[in-house]
């Protein structure tokens, strides 16, 4: 492949009571994505369209997850998500309930430029 990542970002996010790995995940994308701004693609006239992201999300049961429901937190470019094992099951010894924790990678890439 032809394209350069230009960013990548990392972030975490939780479901502390529904043991949603979609929500957890989401919130990942949300805490990854809040830390960036791109000026770079308007100050060099390129459209958003031209970006390609690739998201990595890691939760401990990869197959609960939504994938195409967490399309909907990237505002920009074309986007892939994978999940793979990862991030924490956490339960409370006194309730039983468990948390969810979530890890996210976030990279934007772009073709080569001269």
């Amino acid at each position: 492949m032809t394209d350069q990542r230009f960013i990548i970002e990392m972030g975490s996010g939780n479901d502390q009571y529904g043991m949603d790995y979609t929500k957890a995940a989401a919130r990942a994308i949300e805490d990854a994505i809040r830390h960036s701004s791109i000026p770079m693609l308007a100050a060099r006239g390129i459209p958003h369209t031209d970006m390609r992201v690739q998201v990595t999300i890691g939760v401990q049961e990869p197959d609960k997850l939504d994938t195409d429901a967490l399309k909907d937190k990237l505002p920009r470019g074309t986007t892939t998500i994978t999940a793979t094992h990862g991030g924490l099951n956490v339960t409370n010894p006194d309730t039983g309930d468990t948390i969810v924790i979530a890890t996210a990678a976030v990279e934007a890439f772009l073709p080569k430029q001269t």
